[in-house]
């Protein structure tokens, strides 16, 4: 009898296979739900600002400190991992993002509302570090991570059409219920999954020998983690101002960010159909220019055409990038500890690309913000370079 028919005949609940799809999605849940506000960030700030009569600034930097907690949480899972049973923990953490979600209701207060972003960070960063490290215990984790963006940028689809029209007749609170469904949601798939105990290291660790973290490709892969996300949220977060501010109709602006989620599933879906057949260098390198390009193409926003276009290309390319970067830095250790790192990274990178804008922003400088957006997304690009290339020299000598 194995592990998992073990756990399966004494919790009674039939657990779906470590590494079907169903599994897959599952753990998408969990790596998403403590995180899932950076999804719907255009429609959080947007919210703020019309619901509670927020400035941009201040309204960034609620993003911000949200994303800022998370990173930290993040973090302190990764020291931390090796010594936690991740289910108890999920459910402890999933428990606290609903209880964070109903406060947050009751506070109007920028200064405030700031603070308690950041607790509510910690717990869902944690979370997701947590879900993190899990998904590096499965077979070919870019796939899993390509199953988390295709749940990541569907549902944020979602909410980024619906939520900013139902703010203004039921209040800002509209958010924060999203938030707690969603969480809701997530525990009830957490019972279905296997344990996932800690994969085993090759010869090496069998004889006892640790492995050894190459720190100077995993540095740079953190790095390429961080400024592509800070490039793409930078933009992301105001995208719904940036529209307005070429006059396009905010019913225009919610469907466009509505298909370029939709659409930009797609990108999530290739990744998940090749993983690595085709290596990591070589689609890093053609997204991340197409990416570029897409951001570069919103000083003509003034286009309906471009403008839609331009969304979803981005949304395509994201979709597609995240999940190599991540299943980059899973690749350095098997125990799920720099997944969990690859983690904070990324949480870094969007706490820092709202925060960012938010100050630069001023009235209306989008066009500083895009040639920004497009100069962090090139940086990105080059500091991704080694690092695929070697997992590619070391998938071929596999």
């Amino acid at each position: 009898m194995t592990a998992a028919t073990e756990s399966q005949a004494t919790s009674g609940i039939r657990k779906a296979d470590p590494n079907s799809l169903v599994a897959r999605t599952f753990l998408s849940f969990l790596a998403t739900a403590g995180l899932f506000y950076v999804n719907i960030m255009p429609a959080i700030v947007d919210g703020l600002i019309e619901g509670l009569s927020f400035t941009a600034r201040q309204a960034g930097n609620v993003g911000s400190a949200n994303v800022y907690g998370a990173a930290a949480g993040a973090l302190i899972v990764v020291f931390l991992i090796k010594r936690l049973s991740w289910r108890p923990t999920a459910y402890a953490l999933l428990a606290g993002l609903i209880a964070m979600d109903l406060l947050s209701m009751l506070i109007t207060a920028p200064q405030a509302l700031i603070a308690f972003r950041f607790l509510h960070g910690i717990i869902g960063g944690a979370l997701v570090g947590v879900g993190f490290s899990v998904i590096a215990r499965t077979v070919n984790p870019d796939r899993t991570f390509g199953v988390l963006l295709v749940i990541q940028f569907g549902l944020g689809g979602l909410g980024n059409l619906y939520l900013p029209r139902l703010v203004p007749p039921f209040g800002v609170n509209v958010l924060f219920v999203s938030l707690i469904a969603f969480t809701v949601v997530t525990a009830l798939m957490v019972p279905f999954l296997s344990d996932y105990p800690t994969r085993k290291e090759k010869n090496a660790e069998a004889a006892g020998v640790a492995q050894k973290i190459k720190i100077v490709p995993l540095s740079l892969t953190l790095l390429a983690l961080f400024m592509f996300q800070a490039g793409n949220m930078g933009l992301f977060a105001f995208i719904i101002g940036l529209g307005k501010s070429f006059s396009l109709d905010l019913d225009f602006i919610t469907l466009t960010l509505a298909a370029s989620g939709w659409i930009g599933i797609v990108g999530a879906v290739i990744v998940i159909a090749l993983y690595t057949r085709y290596g990591r260098l070589r689609p890093l390198l053609a997204a991340m220019t197409l990416t570029i390009i897409g951001i570069w193409v919103l000083h003509y926003s003034d286009n309906r055409t471009v403008f839609f276009i331009a969304n979803c290309g981005m949304g395509i390319t994201w979709a597609f990038v995240i999940p190599y970067l991540l299943g980059l830095c899973a690749e350095f250790d098997k125990a799920g500890r720099m997944a969990a790192l690859g983690g904070f990274a990324s949480k870094m990178g969007l706490a820092s690309g709202p925060l960012l804008a938010g100050k630069l922003l001023g009235e209306s400088n989008y066009a500083l913000l895009i040639n920004l957006g497009a100069i962090a997304v090139l940086v990105s690009l080059v500091a991704c370079i080694a690092p695929a290339i070697l997992q590619d020299r070391v998938a071929v000598d596999e």
